[in-house]
């Protein structure tokens, strides 16, 4: 193993996460709670605006869980960190993009980890899986996740098979958005990153936070909060100098320049 799991590098407002674990960059609960560090601060800095989320190496993006931390004393149950698994999959208030670039075979937790971001953009060599059902457990967060990212057989036929998925079917299922040749996935990540790290940063915080509480609400509910401004991102950004910029920029037909306040 690494002396250091986990790589960071900062561009402007863009933070990349590198995941650095060899043989197969598994995650274990001392680096799952570095990871959900790393999160919580790219959370809490107010110039930081976008996150990539890879890997090192070009044959494994992440298997999941490290069996051989596991049978080594890892409780399953174990203190994952603050954002729970690989520090994504349960951190409270990240309204900011989050971008997955999967470098190679994505299964397991790894995928779970992968679902956890807002967008995923593979290599086309990646591949996809959840076979827990070979071992004989369940898996768990994408149980919850992918049967409401994909159609709902095709999220079926994963769980209760454990088959395997190519880049190719995975965007044809709509989970990963784009595929990119090996030697270009990092160049049309950031590509992407850059284009988000100049929008506007209030308006990504109100769509992430009412996306994520709809989900367990009725419509109308969820459209009296926003309207209401009930919910705190939208609340300010409807009294936010951004708002007016874009507003004033629209008019003289302009680029607006965000401040995310």
């Amino acid at each position: 193993m690494t002396d250091q799991p986990i790589r960071t590098r900062r561009e402007g407002g863009i933070l990349e996460v590198t995941l650095d674990r060899p043989k197969a960059n598994a995650i274990d609960l001392a680096t799952s709670r570095i990871m959900g560090d790393v999160f919580a601060d790219f959370r809490d800095d107010p110039s930081l605006r976008v996150a990539i989320l890879t890997a090192a190496g070009e044959k494994f993006f992440c298997p999941g869980w490290d069996l051989k931390a596991a049978a080594g004393g890892d409780a399953v149950d174990g203190n994952y960190g603050v954002g729970g698994f690989g520090g994504l999959q349960e951190l409270p208030g990240l309204n900011k993009p989050v971008i997955a670039a999967i470098n190679g075979i994505c299964c397991g937790g790894g995928l779970e980890l992968a679902l956890s971001c807002d967008m995923i953009l593979a290599a086309e060599h990646a591949t996809f899986a959840l076979p827990e059902i070979r071992s004989g457990t369940v898996a768990d967060a994408a149980s919850i996740k992918l049967p409401k990212r994909i159609p709902y057989h095709i999220a079926m036929d994963m769980l209760f098979t454990g088959r395997w998925l190519d880049a190719e079917e995975a965007h044809r299922w709509g989970f990963v958005n784009r595929i990119a040749a090996k030697e270009a996935l990092s160049q049309e990540v950031w590509k992407l990153a850059r284009h988000l790290e100049s929008g506007p940063p209030l308006v990504f915080a109100a769509i992430k936070e009412v996306v994520r509480e709809a989900e367990n609400m009725k419509f109308q509910d969820a459209l009296d909060k926003i309207t209401s401004r009930t919910f705190e991102t939208v609340d300010t950004l409807y009294g936010s100098e951004d708002l007016l910029e874009g507003f004033n920029a629209f008019a003289e037909k302009r680029d607006p320049v965000w401040k995310g306040r």
